[in-house]
């Protein structure tokens, strides 16, 4: 099977498109002699924590802890020594407590991705680094009419941030709905892969592994290398999936099986839309309801062409290999018919809206001047942490060009603001479509509308192929 188009992929992640392609292969991982993987384990969950009253109070150790990892003992960076860190289920209004323990050998910080909440002081503020065997505590007030939806969260601190959430520092935040979808029942799936010597460790990154965003030889759904679902016919799923991967994008389908897809990041359609497969970059997250019919069927990613590096030290593909994900056996007596599901709140819309301020921001890379090395920039200048590169007034709606004109394609993130993508692949998109995360194809451009509502101070946009992040492709961005 040929990998999906850049093109294509672009379409699927930003208005959850139907696909008909079919395939994929799994993944294998090079062992010592006489060792194996372990997979169709049984399917576990990270560990649930609920606000009660309004409130969530956490406390996450970020330290190193040997862990199991298909089946052998491993030493991977974990949140409270699991793979991943525990679900933080909270409320629209909820204020959300996190304290951070940080028992890494380098500074972290936390970013709560895809929340709309202040990017000042001690609520989402990446600029801030909380050194090794310090702690550092987070207070978080999610606005009353937050979007429900599945967000997470994971390490943010400039130039360590694909080291560390490669090594295992992610987990999975849920913004419960005011008004329950009738389901059988939710499911969390965590999507992450790493790489493991044969000691278990992580090994070293190469400077062409950052250079293309690093992808792992195992990939694993909460911590698991292809576990078991079982389900009876007719019951309904809310599967809640996190692309936690630093570099990977996910193709994914469940042939078999009838998908409706809530939405995609903080974005949700006024009615689930019937697909086929999902496309998402890292970073993204997909809300999918999952109606189950007799059998045997598997979750799988498939290939992703995300472009070239030729002409640059030696250059190559970059393209996201398949695997397989998740095993579901459908089997048993028929469920009773779930209820209707509610109809959901029609999306703003800012397509008709007063644009007060339109502005293009170019994503590049190539060879430094001088220095032999790769550069990664936005509008030609590296990240600078002393430095203001966009100023925008609060509460404007700007329409934002986002312009690739490197070889590899690009997600954009912006922090604390979702974006309305317009216009994408050369035509205007049809919809009012929201996501935190927005894929930009090789050599190509999208067109975004913000609002910048609720909250000033500073916080980033970069490219969400974390490697580059940390390499340069990131900017700060300052309401006021």
């Amino acid at each position: 099977m040929q990998p999906i188009s850049r093109r294509n992929a672009l379409l699927l992640g930003g208005i959850g498109a139907v696909g008909v392609l079919a395939g994929g292969a799994g993944l294998t991982w090079a062992l010592t002699p006489g060792s194996s993987t372990v997979t169709g384990l049984e399917f576990v969950e990270p560990e649930p924590l609920r606000s009660v009253n309004g409130r969530l109070q956490v406390r996450l150790s970020a330290a190193e802890r040997p862990v199991q990892i298909a089946g052998r003992q491993a030493r991977a960076l974990t949140y409270n020594g699991g793979l991943p860190g525990p679900t933080l289920f909270v409320r629209p209004g909820d204020r959300l407590n996190v304290t951070l323990d940080n028992g890494l050998r380098a500074a972290t910080n936390l970013h709560v991705h895809g929340l709309h909440v202040s990017p000042q002081g001690n609520s989402d503020n990446v600029l801030l680094a909380i050194d090794p065997g310090t702690s550092f505590d987070y207070e978080y007030r999610l606005p009353d009419n937050h979007p429900p939806g599945v967000y997470w969260y994971h390490p943010h601190h400039h130039g360590s941030v694909a080291d560390q959430l490669f090594g295992g520092l992610y987990g999975a935040i849920v913004v419960e709905d005011p008004d329950l979808i009738p389901i059988s029942r939710e499911r969390i799936l965590v999507v992450s892969d790493i790489s493991l010597d044969s000691s278990g460790r992580v090994p070293a990154t190469s400077p062409m592994d950052r250079m293309v965003g690093r992808e792992g030889n195992l990939v694993l759904v909460n911590g698991q290398l292809t576990p078991h679902l079982t389900a009876r016919p007719a019951e309904r799923e809310r599967w809640r999936i996190v692309n936690a991967c630093v570099s990977r994008y996910l193709r994914l389908r469940l042939d078999g099986q009838q998908l409706q897809l809530l939405g995609i990041d903080s974005g949700r359609f006024s009615s689930p839309q019937d697909v086929d497969e999902v496309l998402l970059a890292p970073g993204n997250r997909a809300d999918l309801l999952v109606t189950t019919a007799p059998g045997t069927t598997v979750l799988r990613t498939l290939p992703v062409d995300r472009g070239t590096t030729a002409g640059m030290m030696g250059g190559g593909q970059a393209s996201s290999t398949g695997a397989d994900l998740v095993t579901l056996d459908v089997s048993g007596d028929p469920a009773a018919s779930p209820g209707p599901i509610p109809a959901q709140p029609a999306p703003r819309d800012l397509r008709t809206a007063t644009v007060t301020a339109r502005r293009e921001l170019t994503f590049a890379m190539g060879m430094g001047m001088g220095t032999g090395m790769m550069s990664f920039t936005i509008d030609g200048k590296s990240f600078d942490p002393a430095r203001v590169d966009t100023t925008v007034r609060a509460g404007a709606i700007e329409e934002w060009t986002l312009t690739n004109t490197s070889p590899m394609d690009h997600p954009i993130h912006l922090h604390v603001w979702p974006m309305q993508i317009i216009e994408q692949g050369g035509r205007t998109v049809d919809a009012a479509v929201w996501q935190d995360v927005v894929n930009v194809p090789a050599r190509d451009s999208v067109r975004v509308r913000i609002p910048f509502d609720d909250f000033t101070g500073k916080t980033v946009y970069h490219c969400h192929i974390l490697d580059h992040e940390d390499e340069g492709m990131m900017g700060i961005i300052e309401a006021r």
